[in-house]
C-alpha cells in the first residue's frame, strides 16, 4: 500500500451516515400495544351479583338438611374478631354431595339488607386440640348420612342482630 503525499493514514475516517432503520422500533411498538390490549381485556371480568346480592336456592337445596345450628366467637390477640356457625348438615337426597356453597344472611335490627356472605361449607375433621375442618370433597356426604360443619366469618358487621343468620345452599356438587 502506498500512500499520496498529505494523506494521514492514521486520521480517523469521517462515521458513515447509515439509514435510521425503523422496522424493530415498530415491531416493538405494535408488541407494547399488544400486551398492553391484552391486559385491558384480561382485566375487564364480567361483573358478578352486587356484594349482597341474595342467590336463588340450588335445586337441590331441599336434599340438606342443617340442624343443630350453634353461634361461637372468638377474639385474636391482634383484636381481630371470628365468628363461627356449627351444626351438623344431612344429605336427604340420593346422590353423594362433593361441594356445598352456603350463603349466610346476618339480619341487623336498623331496617337496613342483611350482611351476606357466601362461603363454602367445610366439615369438622377433629376437636383436639383444636377444631380442624376439611373441605367436603376430601369427605363426601353420601346419601343418608350426616357430618359436623362449621362457618367461619371473619368480618360480621357490628349492627348484626345477633340472632340465628338464615343459611341458603345456591351451589350443591354431586357424583
Amino acid at each position: 500500500m502506498s500512500s499520496t503525499p498529505g494523506e494521514n493514514l492514521f486520521a480517523s475516517r469521517p462515521p458513515e451516515k447509515t439509514p435510521l432503520n425503523i422496522v424493530p422500533w415498530a415491531i416493538a411498538g405494535v408488541l407494547i400495544l399488544l400486551a398492553i390490549a391484552t391486559m385491558l381485556i384480561a382485566g375487564h371480568r364480567k361483573p358478578g351479583p352486587p356484594r349482597n346480592a341474595i342467590l336463588p336456592l340450588d335445586p337441590g337445596a331441599a336434599s340438606l338438611v342443617f340442624s343443630g345450628i350453634e353461634l361461637s366467637e372468638s377474639t385474636s390477640l391482634s383484636g381481630g374478631k371470628s365468628t363461627y356457625i356449627d351444626g351438623h348438615i344431612k344429605n336427604a337426597g340420593d346422590k353423594t354431595v362433593t361441594g356445598v356453597t352456603v350463603q349466610v344472611l346476618f339480619a341487623n335490627s336498623e331496617a337496613m339488607p342483611p350482611q351476606v356472605e357466601t362461603l363454602p361449607v367445610t366439615l369438622i375433621r377433629t376437636h383436639e386440640p383444636y377444631v380442624d375442618t376439611q373441605p367436603i370433597s376430601d369427605a363426601p356426604l353420601a346419601p343418608g348420612s350426616e357430618k359436623e360443619f362449621r362457618l367461619i366469618f371473619e368480618n360480621v358487621a357490628a349492627n348484626w342482630n345477633q340472632q340465628l343468620p338464615e343459611i341458603h345452599a345456591v351451589k350443591i356438587v354431586t357424583k
